[in-house]
């Protein structure tokens, strides 16, 4: 057979696994971070955790730059349109990490100005839950994520092209209006 003949300096895969390896080991991060999450999302970054053994140290400020969304903290209506934004600027493939408790569920903010989850708004992979959650759960977080990268991840994309990824949020569509009959204005 041929692979027996080959040198041992020579690494036989398929072109899938190959791409999704090197998508998994390559994370930029785009870090959105508000409020106490933030400064965990900082701490992840510093040399005592070192977020850098996963190949995610290089955290971007431009979208187009990034793959790899963690929106930290709570966010509220206000901040809606510019998160949206930011991640429509983000190229394919992307992914969202929601870290804490107020960007997963909106936390102890059970008002009508903080986003009760940004799950209704664009597609989360991973949540790290807590208030504020530690470090070493964001690092589990994205050591999962990178776990799911490797084993969907194609070099064609088609993982990004399933319906529940592509449909729209469910905060972003009309609520059906329920006709109700109007009453008849008498005419004098």
């Amino acid at each position: 057979m041929a692979i027996e003949q080959l040198p041992e300096n020579v690494v036989v895969s398929r072109l899938d696994a190959l791409g999704s390896w090197c998508r998994k080991n390559s994370l930029w991060p785009m870090p959105f971070a508000t409020a106490c999450c933030g400064i965990e999302l900082m701490a992840t970054g510093a040399s005592r955790h070192d977020l850098a053994r996963f190949g995610a140290e290089v955290f971007r400020f431009s979208p187009r730059q990034c793959d790899l969304m963690i929106v930290a903290g709570r966010v509220v209506m206000k901040m809606l349109p510019v998160l949206q934004r930011i991640w429509q600027q983000m190229h394919e493939p992307k992914w969202c990490i929601s870290m804490g408790a107020c960007a997963s569920t909106g936390g102890v903010f059970d008002t009508y100005s903080v986003v009760q989850g940004i799950d209704r708004f664009i597609p989360v992979d991973m949540y790290v839950p807590g208030c504020p959650p530690r470090p070493e759960q964001l690092i589990q977080a994205i050591m999962d994520l990178q776990d799911k990268i490797q084993h969907e991840g194609t070099i064609a994309g088609s993982e990004f092209e399933v319906a529940s990824r592509q449909q729209r949020k469910r905060a972003l569509m009309e609520l059906p209006v329920i006709n109700s009959p109007q009453p008849a204005i008498p005419r004098h």
